[in-house]
């Protein structure tokens, strides 16, 4: 199909023609999969008609602001909310921050943005992000002076896990306590939000401010 543009169906003994065009995207090194025999070169060579590299977004920071708008726009408008205004200072943590995950990480925040409406808090999770991944480029010993008491992983996962109870608590209030559309709302399973408010020991009667939560592990599931 890739080289002649056609094909017979199965049974039938007439070609058919096709006018396509094919777009594959992948993230892997091709050269690297084909030296491995882990992908077929005369699949590459038939495919590989016209190369759009996109660099990664830590490449192009200058991108970042727009792309945050954006997405914080998007999401306002999803969520039937007012866009919260970004602070310079926020802006500038996530030039500064190297979005290992990419767009879809950058989408992510931005969407927590605009639940939680708080630039603190999305300052303090860049922070520890940044911080982690300072440490994880370091040797075992400079690490060691560079954690805090308990363990700069736990505090990445408390930090995480405070912004996930909040994120909960701020839909379900939101909703009236609906969990069916506050599940929706958060883009998350019904189970798996029963499952976070016993994990959270959340309540109507019981905000995420006056008792903290202690979870071992908290993601929302996108």
């Amino acid at each position: 199909v890739l080289q002649d543009q056609q094909y017979s169906r199965l049974g039938g003994r007439a070609l058919v023609n096709v006018d396509v065009r094919v777009i594959a995207a992948t993230n892997a090194d091709v050269h690297e999969a084909m030296r491995s025999g882990r992908f077929r070169e005369d699949l590459y060579y038939r495919l590989n008609v016209f190369t759009v590299h996109v660099p990664p977004l830590r490449e192009r920071t200058r991108e970042i602001p727009v792309l945050l708008n954006h997405f914080i726009t998007k999401y306002s408008a999803k969520l039937q909310k007012e866009a919260p205004p970004v602070p310079d200072q926020l802006v500038s943590a996530a030039i500064n921050y190297n979005w290992p995950g990419n767009l879809r990480e950058l989408e992510n925040f931005a969407k927590r943005y605009v639940i939680l409406e708080d630039s603190e808090a999305m300052l303090r999770e860049l922070s520890l992000l940044r911080a982690r991944e300072e440490a994880a480029d370091v040797g075992p010993s400079e690490a060691n002076s560079v954690n805090q008491p308990q363990g700069l992983k736990s505090l990445v996962r408390s930090l995480k896990d405070q912004a996930e109870m909040q994120a909960i608590a701020q839909a379900l209030d939101q909703t009236n306590w609906n969990r069916k559309e506050a599940a929706k709302l958060l883009n998350i399973s019904y189970k798996a939000l029963l499952y976070k408010i016993r994990q959270f020991n959340l309540d109507p009667g019981r905000t995420p401010r006056s008792r903290p939560a202690q979870p071992s592990v908290g993601k929302l599931v996108e």
